[in-house]
């Protein structure tokens, strides 16, 4: 083992179920990391590229292989608030970058449901947030990056470079090479804070009416589900509308992490019994609050990084998250299918959110987003049992000619994947020979 790759005895997936060996390399400048990917070349080593290890399963992993992370190539290159076009390396975080940003009026034109991504892995994923419908998926601001590859060497890449190589690496999964910078078009803000409209669904038939007529008045909308509902209350939940507030200042988030969770939760507190007491609490809780409110961007987007390392909720065997997106044409149907499946068998979600996205186009050849409506919950790894209801939703998805999304996976079938993205051979064609990872290697194969 060379002097940059350390051994790690275990790296284990934000789900905590997938865990495995790895040699690590954590590049402290481009220059390193370039000479890194060198070395990866020249030992005909496996390698893959990471940043924060947000992802749900195994796309960030590469067991008995390496990973580069990416978290130290983390300065600012350049910042225009006059424009608003943000130049940095790939590791910054977008918790880091919106402290820097906001305090001059800007923002990230869409933000995932965690501040804790780098800008690479915002890339690598395509990730989008409850603005689809508006502003599209990530990939959509990014204006050009610098790709490192053991087989070409350094890439000044944008929209108009030859071949497919931009529209491969958005949403591409690190796989087509080392990100080492990025320029992003942000979007101007008068406030740190959202006006918020806050209403009850009374069922699944109820949200397609509310988001339908919400999209058209509102930048932001998303709705929390009672998976555990049933009858004519199957979907109920509260649906949350948003929109930039023209005054309120423009403070951003506290730069403190928030509590911790000391020890993984005991499993028996995760049952049926648990999970509709949470569920009915929590709705209520809502329902309780004004209608009308002003909140801070931190609490509107990002609610769970209020509690550091909230992922050991569901104890020391993990959880599987199962995000989809269902095409607008079958989605009503395809959704009410699913939820019913997951009250039935009592396996439901703490976290259950349902949304709309729109039909602005990705620049990505495997971006998860199409016009049509999203799922995304979290199973408590309960084993066998839970991995039949995944392969149940699994079917309702391909019938209604859906996908999965990779960053929230751990165990996808090839066919799932191979339907759902008919553009992953393009990729394959361009990945960097010397990178990979578990997932790219099980739905592939």
């Amino acid at each position: 083992m060379s002097q940059a790759f350390r051994s790690q005895t275990a790296k284990r997936s934000w789900g905590r179920v997938v865990e495995a060996h790895h040699d690590v390399a954590k590049p402290e400048s481009p220059t390193e990391a370039v000479a890194i990917l060198s070395e990866v070349a020249n030992r005909k080593m496996s390698a893959l590229p990471i940043g924060l290890g947000r992802s749900y399963g195994d796309s960030n992993l590469n067991p008995d292989g390496a990973l580069i992370e990416t978290t130290r190539l983390d300065h600012y290159i350049g910042f225009d608030p006059k424009t608003g076009v943000l130049r940095a390396e790939a590791g910054v975080s977008l918790n880091d970058l919106l402290r820097v940003v906001v305090p001059h009026g800007w923002f990230l034109p869409t933000t995932p449901g965690t501040r804790y991504v780098t800008l690479g892995g915002a890339i690598a994923n395509d990730v989008h947030g409850k603005n689809h419908h508006i502003a599209g998926s990530f990939g959509s601001h990014v204006l050009r990056f610098t790709l490192a590859r053991t087989d070409k060497g350094v890439l000044d890449v944008d929209p108009e470079t030859p071949g497919d190589l931009f529209a491969a690496t958005i949403g591409g999964l690190g796989l087509t090479g080392l990100i080492l910078d990025v320029d992003l078009q942000l979007v101007p803000i008068r406030s740190a804070f959202l006006d918020q409209h806050v209403e009850p669904l009374r069922n699944v038939d109820a949200f397609f009416e509310i988001a339908e007529a919400r999209a058209a008045d509102y930048e932001h909308t998303v709705a929390w589900i009672d998976c555990t509902a049933r009858g004519d209350r199957l979907g109920q939940g509260v649906f949350t509308s948003g929109n930039w507030a023209a005054s309120g200042g423009l403070t951003p988030h506290d730069a403190k992490s928030g509590p911790g969770l000391p020890v993984d939760a005991p499993g028996f507190a995760l049952n049926r019994l648990t999970l509709r007491a949470f569920n009915m609490t929590y709705r209520r809780s809502q329902l309780l609050k004004p209608r009308n409110s002003r909140v801070h961007y931190a609490g509107f987007f990002h609610p769970l990084d209020a509690i550091r390392d909230w992922n050991r909720l569901y104890g020391s065997r993990g959880f599987y998250q199962y995000q989809s997106v269902i095409p607008s044409e079958t989605a009503r149907e395809a959704t009410r299918e699913m939820l019913d499946l997951i009250a039935r068998s009592g396996q439901g979600s703490f976290l259950a959110v349902l949304k709309t996205l729109g039909d602005r186009p990705s620049p990505g050849l495997m971006s998860f987003p199409m016009r049509g409506v999203t799922l995304a919950l979290d199973f408590a790894n309960a084993g066998s049992k839970t991995t039949a209801l995944l392969a149940d939703l699994d079917a309702i998805v391909k019938t209604a000619g859906g996908r999965l999304y990779p960053a929230k996976d751990g165990r996808m079938p090839a066919d799932i994947f191979q339907q759902g993205y008919p553009e992953w051979e393009r990729v394959e064609a361009l990945r960097d020979p010397a990178l990979s990872s578990a997932f790219w290697r099980r739905v592939t194969s």
